[in-house]
C-alpha cells in the first residue's frame, strides 16, 4: 500500500536519477514529491514565445524541427571520418541551431530520424552564439509523437495540453519528475484530506486528490489556479489555527491586573503634558488601559507611521503599570535608541522621574538605563534599584535579557522596533516576571493587514494613523548620479543653505570605513546581489562615514561643525555626540543607520542618503522620518548611481513618490520575498510559508482565518479532524524547535 508517507523510492524504483532527486531536492516521501509543485507550464500545442535571448540564458521551450542535415567531416584529432547533425529549431521568436556529433553514420542517421523535419518536443539547454547564429548548447529533449525512442516518451504521450516545468537540481530534468509524479498518482491508494468537508464546501476548496492531479497535469490554467488556491488555503488554515490556539492559550494565562488605582503618577503626568494627545493616541491608550486591568496578559502590537506618537502611548502604559505597584521594561534594539528613550522619557517626566532624589515629586518613580557597554561598576546601582523595585521604569538593550538582571515585579514589557527582535528575545524578558506580564510591542515599519494576520496573529493590533500637530511635510527627491553627476555639488549647497537658516542635517552612509569591511552590530552590511561581501578600494565603492565626514569638513561644508556617529564608537562617545547634536552644537551629523529609529531632533530638517540604493524601502522611510519633526519642512535627498529602469532605481522612485508607510510596505513586500521582509525570527513561520504570499493571497488568508476561528470555537482540540490536528501540532513543534535553536 502506497501512501503520502511512503518513501519516495517506492515510486522512483531503480531510476538512475533517484539519488539526485532525493539528495538534491530534499524529497524523502511520496508526499514530498507530490508537494514539489511546477513553477510554470509550457503549452504543448504551440511553440514557446521567446522575446529576447541572452548569452548563457537557460531555456526550456516547445519547439519544432524545421531543418535537419547530416554533415561528414574529418576529425582532426583522429584523422577519421566523423558525422555532425545540424538541426534548426523553430520557436515563436528566434530560431535556434542545434548540433549533435557522432563517430558513426549509423548514430548520425538515428539522430536525423529522431530530429526529422516537423518533429516537436520540449527542449532544454543554454542559449549561445556561434558565427552570428543563436544556438542551443548541449540540449536535453523529450520529443512528442509515437515510438519508444526517447526515455521521456511515455510521459509526454500521456501529457495533456500543459507541460509542467519543475524547480530542478543538477542532473534532474522536468520530465524525470513529471514521470515520477504521474506514476505516483497512478499507484497512490488514497489521498487523505486534512481540510474538513464542511470547510471545503463553505469556501469552495478542491479535495486533495483532484488538486494534486490538476496542479501536476492540468487541462487548462483554470485548473492550475483552483489547485493552487487549495494548497494555499490549506497552508493558511494551518498557520491561522496555530496562531489562534496560541492567542487563546495566552488569554487563558493568569496575570496580575494593573488597574492603576494605587498611584497618581499617570494622572499627574497627563495634567502636565505640554501638548494635546491625538484622537488616535487617546483611543489606543484607553484600549491598552482596559487590557492592563484584565486578569490575563495583554499581548498587543502597536504600529504607526514614523512620528505618530507611539512612544507617548507606551509611556502612559508604563506609568499606569507603576501606579499599579509594578515595573515596566522598555527593550530597544540599539544603544543609541535606548539612550534616546532614556533622555526623552526623563526629560518629559521631569521631577516625576526622580524618586528618592532631592527635588523629586511625591508621585515620582525611578527611571534606569541598562546597556551592554556599561561597566560592571556602572551597572551596580541600576541593577540594585531594578531588583528592589525602586526603578519603576527600566530602559535598555539586549543587556536586559541577561540572567543576572532581576526585577522586583515586572508587570509590563514594551518592545520597541518589534521587527528587530524574535520571539525568543521577547520570551527571555517576559520570563523575568513572577506571573505572565503584559506585553506591548511597537513598530514604525507599517505592516500590511495580511502580514499582521499571518506573522503577528497571536497579537491584537492597534494602529496610529494620525500624525501629531507640528509634523511638517517632507520633500523627497532622487539625485541620479548615473545621468547627472554634476548635481552632487547642489546637494551640498542645499545642506549648507539649511544650516544657514539655523537648522541641522544628517548625512547617512552605508558603511563606516572604505578600505575594510566593518561589521558593527548596528550598521549596514554591504552585500552584492549574490550575498557576497563587498570590499571597497580607496577612491571607489560605497560611501563611508569616516571618509565622507573628513571630505565634507575639508571641502563643500568647510566652516560647518561636521561630526560623525556610528556603531563602532564607544558608548560614551555616541551618547556625547547625540547630546551635542540634539543641543544644536553640531551642524551636520554623518552617520550610519544607527540613527534609523527613535532619534528625535526637532531642528534637523535635511537628510542626504548616499548610495541610497543600498537601503531597503522600509529603512529609507524610517531614516527619512528623522527630519521634519519640529514644524519645519523636511528635505530628503536620495543620492544614487542606480541606472534608470533597474529595480533599485524603481525602489527609490517609489519612496520619493509617497510618504505613506503602508503603501511603501506593500512595495517592499512585492519586491522582496516575505522571509526577507519579515525576518527569520519573527514567529518561526518563515520556513512554513511555502506556497502562500501574504499580499497576493489576501482573500485566501482572510477566509482561512475565519475558518480557523470557527473550527476552534467548535472543537479546540480538533478531535473531529485528526489529520488537520496533526499538521497543526507539526507546525507548532517546528516553531518551538526554531525557538529552541535560537535560545
Amino acid at each position: 500500500m502506497i501512501t503520502l508517507d511512503s518513501p519516495i523510492e517506492t515510486v522512483l524504483g531503480g531510476s538512475a536519477k533517484r539519488d539526485k532527486i532525493v539528495k538534491g531536492l530534499g524529497l524523502r516521501t511520496v508526499g514530498d514529491l507530490l508537494g514539489h509543485f511546477p513553477r510554470r507550464y509550457l503549452k504543448t500545442g504551440e511553440l514557446t514565445r521567446i522575446e529576447e535571448l541572452e548569452e548563457g540564458q537557460l531555456l526550456t521551450l516547445v519547439g519544432e524541427i524545421v531543418q535537419s542535415n547530416v554533415h561528414t567531416y574529418q576529425d582532426r584529432r583522429t584523422g577519421r571520418m566523423a558525422f555532425r547533425l545540424d538541426a534548426t529549431l523553430k520557436t515563436d521568436g528566434p530560431s535556434l541551431r542545434m548540433s549533435f556529433f557522432a563517430k558513426s553514420k549509423h548514430v548520425a542517421d538515428w539522430n536525423a530520424q529522431r530530429l526529422r523535419t516537423g518533429r516537436r518536443g520540449v527542449f532544454l539547454g543554454k542559449a549561445g552564439t556561434f558565427r552570428g547564429e543563436w544556438q542551443l548548447t548541449n540540449p536535453e529533449m523529450a520529443l512528442f509523437g509515437s515510438g519508444e525512442e526517447d526515455a521521456a516518451q511515455m510521459s509526454l504521450d500521456a501529457m495533456r495540453d500543459y507541460y509542467p516545468i519543475y524547480p530542478l537540481t543538477k542532473g534532474v530534468d522536468s520530465w524525470d519528475l513529471q514521470r515520477a509524479v504521474t506514476f505516483a498518482l497512478t499507484v497512490l491508494d488514497e489521498v487523505p484530506d486534512i481540510v474538513p468537508d464542511s470547510v471545503r464546501a463553505e469556501h469552495g476548496v478542491l479535495d486533495a486528490r483532484t488538486a494534486y492531479e490538476w496542479i501536476h497535469a492540468p487541462d487548462d490554467l483554470s485548473q492550475v489556479a483552483r489547485a493552487q488556491r487549495r494548497f494555499r488555503f490549506q497552508e493558511a488554515l494551518v498557520t491561522q489555527l496555530v496562531l489562534g490556539r496560541r492567542r487563546r492559550e495566552l488569554m487563558a494565562l493568569g496575570a496580575q491586573a494593573r488597574t492603576g488605582d494605587d498611584g497618581n503618577l499617570l494622572a499627574t503626568f497627563d495634567k502636565r503634558l505640554p501638548f494635546e494627545l491625538t484622537d488616535g493616541q487617546r483611543a489606543v491608550g484607553a484600549e491598552i488601559e482596559q487590557e492592563l486591568a484584565l486578569p490575563h496578559p495583554m499581548n498587543r502590537l502597536l504600529q504607526g507611521e514614523v512620528g505618530s506618537g507611539k512612544t507617548i502611548v507606551a509611556l502612559r502604559a508604563m506609568l499606569r503599570t507603576v501606579d499599579s505597584g509594578g515595573q515596566a521594561a522598555l527593550l530597544a534594539p540599539t544603544e543609541v535608541l535606548a539612550q534616546q528613550h532614556h533622555r526623552s522619557i526623563t526629560a518629559i517626566l521631569g521631577d516625576l522621574a526622580s524618586a528618592g532624589m532631592l527635588g523629586g515629586a511625591a508621585e515620582a518613580t525611578g527611571v534606569e538605563l541598562l546597556t551592554g557597554s556599561m561597566t560592571k561598576t556602572q551597572r551596580t546601582v541600576p541593577m540594585s534599584r531594578i531588583a528592589t523595585g525602586e526603578a519603576g521604569i527600566v530602559i535598555g538593550t539586549h543587556a536586559l535579557l541577561e540572567d543576572r538582571v532581576v526585577f522586583a515585579d515586572l508587570g509590563l514589557v514594551v518592545v520597541d522596533e518589534q521587527h528587530r527582535f524574535g520571539v525568543e528575545q521577547r520570551a527571555a524578558l517576559t520570563d523575568k516576571a513572577g506571573s505572565p506580564p503584559h506585553v506591548l510591542v511597537m513598530t514604525a515599519t507599517p505592516i500590511p493587514r495580511t502580514v499582521a494576520m499571518t506573522v503577528f496573529g497571536d497579537l491584537e493590533m492597534s494602529t496610529l494613523t494620525e500624525l501629531p500637530a507640528g509634523r511638517a511635510p517632507i520633500q523627497t527627491n532622487v539625485v541620479p548620479l548615473a545621468e547627472q553627476p554634476q548635481w552632487m555639488s547642489r546637494v551640498w549647497s542645499r545642506v549648507r543653505e539649511e544650516v544657514e537658516k539655523g537648522h541641522q542635517a544628517y548625512v547617512v552612509c552605508p558603511r563606516i570605513v572604505r578600505d575594510e569591511q566593518e561589521q558593527g552590530e548596528h550598521d549596514q552590511l554591504d552585500l552584492d546581489e549574490d550575498g557576497n561581501l563587498l570590499v571597497d578600494r580607496v577612491g571607489e565603492g560605497l560611501s563611508a562615514v569616516v571618509d565622507v565626514a573628513a571630505d565634507l569638513a575639508e571641502g563643500p561644508l568647510a566652516g560647518l561643525n561636521v561630526q560623525m556617529l556610528h556603531g563602532k564608537m564607544p558608548a560614551d562617545d555616541k551618547d556625547r555626540t547625540m547630546r551635542a547634536f540634539a543641543a544644536g552644537e553640531i551642524d551636520v551629523l554623518v552617520a550610519t543607520t544607527v540613527i534609523e529609529v527613535g532619534v528625535d531632533v526637532a531642528n534637523a530638517t535635511a537628510m542626504v542618503l548616499l548610495d541610497a540604493e543600498r537601503f531597503g524601502v522600509s529603512q529609507l522611510h524610517q531614516l527619512r522620518g528623522r527630519v521634519g519633526r519640529g514644524g519645519h519642512p523636511g528635505l530628503c535627498l536620495l543620492v544614487s548611481r542606480a541606472e534608470p529602469g533597474t529595480p533599485a532605481r524603481e525602489r527609490l522612485e517609489a519612496v520619493a513618490a509617497t510618504t505613506d508607510g503602508f503603501e511603501l510596505s506593500r512595495v517592499d513586500l512585492e519586491q522582496r520575498r516575505e522571509g526577507d521582509v519579515l525576518g527569520a525570527s519573527q514567529s518561526g513561520f518563515r520556513s512554513s510559508l511555502q506556497n502562500l504570499r501574504v499580499l497576493r493571497d489576501e482573500a485566501t488568508i482572510v477566509a482561512a482565518r475565519a475558518a480557523a476561528q470557527g473550527l476552534l470555537d467548535a472543537d479546540y482540540e480538533l478531535a473531529s479532524a485528526p489529520g488537520l490536528a496533526a499538521e497543526v501540532v507539526r507546525m507548532e513543534q517546528s516553531v518551538q524547535s526554531d525557538f529552541m535553536e535560537k535560545s
